[in-house]
């Protein structure tokens, strides 16, 4: 989970991750930023996003991603 938050933090630093849940809905995250997270991920944790899972249930906060990095690990 640490290498998640620094990787979100280097693409968006003036975010508390760490508490928010709203990163999609409150048009916190752009797409450029999804896209960089995305790449990021993928590099980081050896996954394979797809576009069903780039939807805002698992982009709201830095919980729900690591859950679908965890879950992509498998």
């Amino acid at each position: 989970m640490d290498e998640l938050l620094e990787i979100l933090e280097d693409i968006q630093p003036d975010v508390d991750y760490e508490v928010c849940e709203t990163l999609i809905d409150d048009g916190i995250l752009d797409s450029f930023a999804i896209l960089s997270i995305v790449s990021e991920l993928q590099d980081a944790f050896d996954i394979s996003i797809t576009p069903a899972d780039i939807v805002p249930e698992n982009f709201n906060s830095a919980q729900a991603l690591w859950e679908m990095v965890c879950r992509l690990k498998g």
